[in-house]
């Protein structure tokens, strides 16, 4: 099974191939750069659009360089307001090439005002992280979840779950209503 990841991240690339390999066999992963046509730091919706735009880039890549791939899978990581409070977490999209989506989520945690501030003032999460801890590129390592959890869940930690539930729809199509690519494509 070949499986495109809208990313060059490792953590995200990882995070499918652990996920997928809990229900397929012989699952390769790819990772591919790809524009989620989003801000740098998604907001709200914005995170689960990124996501989605991710996945439909690389439909168009598979088709454009045969790659032959099955699912395409954008990761998205994005910050919301809920109960009052804001959260991190990561938004996941999965298609087919069949054109069938399903979506998850990361679990979420909360983040500190005076992080909140920097990123609706346009700052990315992980450029942020990488200030306060004093470590380059912790977002391709542990993240945010990583310096606030001590060390013991890792940014891989959060986004395997999120993918797991995106597959939802694929193991139980009967219950899920298949929607086709060309309508997906015509959805903004």
């Amino acid at each position: 099974m070949k499986v495109l990841v809208g990313s060059k991240n490792p953590v995200k690339i990882n995070s499918a191939h652990e996920a997928f390999s809990k229900f397929f066999h012989n699952v390769e992963v790819t990772g591919i750069e790809v524009n989620s046509g989003v801000p740098q730091q998604p907001i709200n919706e914005e995170t689960f659009k990124g996501a989605r735009n991710r996945a439909l880039e690389l439909i168009k890549i598979n088709a454009e360089e045969n790659l032959k791939g099955e699912y395409f899978v954008g990761i998205e990581g994005g910050i919301i307001k809920q109960f009052n409070k804001w959260f991190a977490f990561g938004g996941m999209c999965i298609i087919d090439n069949n054109g069938n989506e399903g979506f998850g989520t990361s679990p979420l945690f909360e983040l500190p005002e005076f992080i909140i501030e920097k990123l609706l003032n346009g700052a990315e999460l992980g450029e942020v992280m990488d200030e306060i801890t004093n470590i380059r590129n912790t977002k391709q390592n542990t993240g945010a979840i990583g310096f606030f959890t001590n060390g013991v869940m890792h940014r891989k930690d959060l986004y395997v779950p999120g993918l797991i539930a995106a597959l939802i729809p694929f193991l139980h199509k009967n219950f899920f209503r298949e929607r086709k690519k060309d309508k997906l494509q015509g959805e903004t």
